[in-house]
């Protein structure tokens, strides 16, 4: 099955084939950065993407061969973050963007090529799994332009880069190195330019290949563990109770012994 749809007039393009969703940053001219209309339109691409259009995983990605995304399009700060008042929309709809990555349905993997800066990291930290090509660059450049990285996002960075690391880079403004990255973890894999979009794939195709309601228990564990978070913590435990019953679970033991590959349905 086949969908897609646009969002923010066009800037953010969502599709699914096959159970693995898309969801693509669509600014080439400004190296893919976010727009306000952008940070607005992400939970509801998300959702479309996990809900209606079916996807099992999404790969997040900028538009182009080049760029992952420069962050947030400070063309638009004259207008949309030139006081306080609207200093604090405007980061509403980013700390939006933000939860609606780290708490999509299914796993969101980053898709990293080129220039990954500010925002656009924090949408890959808030990933479950980043990948990147050999020309992948990181940096947090929000020290040197006189503000403050969204509070939500530092969250993310901790878990994803560590504590040191992540003051170093909050601290500095200063690129990280990405086989830094790599060996902290942060990356799942660094790999070369022409072999970036073949892996994710593999990757997504593996995920989607597995019982959906498996996956799901098992990001929200993740996330209650890392967020302390006894709530989401019960609701991932309901979820796994409730995998014993499913058709999945039943399709599962039936391949197995078949010595088959599942076709889980989610059910």
């Amino acid at each position: 099955m086949k969908m897609n749809k646009a969002f923010a007039g066009d800037r953010l393009t969502a599709s699914t084939v096959d159970g693995i969703g898309s969801l693509v940053l669509d600014n080439p001219p400004r190296k893919n950065a976010v727009t306000l209309a952008m940070w607005r339109a992400l939970p509801d691409a998300i959702h479309f993407l996990a809900g209606e259009a079916g996807a099992r995983v999404i790969v997040l990605s900028g538009a182009g061969a080049t760029d992952f995304s420069a962050g947030a399009d400070i063309s638009e700060f004259p207008t949309v973050r030139k006081d306080a008042e609207t200093a604090r929309v405007y980061e509403a709809a980013n700390s939006a963007g933000f939860a609606a990555v780290r708490g999509a349905r299914v796993p969101v993997i980053a898709a990293v090529r080129g220039i990954c800066y500010g925002g656009g990291f924090g949408l890959a930290a808030a990933a479950d799994v980043r990948l990147a090509d050999e020309t992948a660059s990181f940096c947090i450049p929000a020290a040197r332009l006189g503000l403050a990285y969204p509070a939500d996002a530092v969250m993310d960075l901790l878990h994803g880069l560590g504590s040191q690391l992540a003051r170093t880079a909050l601290f500095t403004g200063q690129p990280i190195p990405p086989d830094q990255l790599l060996a902290q973890g942060f990356l799942s894999d660094r790999v070369a330019a022409v072999a970036l979009e073949e892996t994710v794939l593999r990757l997504a195709r593996q995920i989607a290949d597995n019982a959906p309601l498996s996956v799901q228990a098992a990001k929200l564990a993740i996330r209650a563990v890392e967020e302390g978070d006894a709530a989401l913590l019960s609701e991932a435990a309901v979820i796994g109770a409730s995998t014993v019953d499913s058709a999945d679970y039943a399709e599962g033991r039936a391949a197995f012994a078949a010595r088959r590959k599942p076709l889980f349905t989610g059910r």
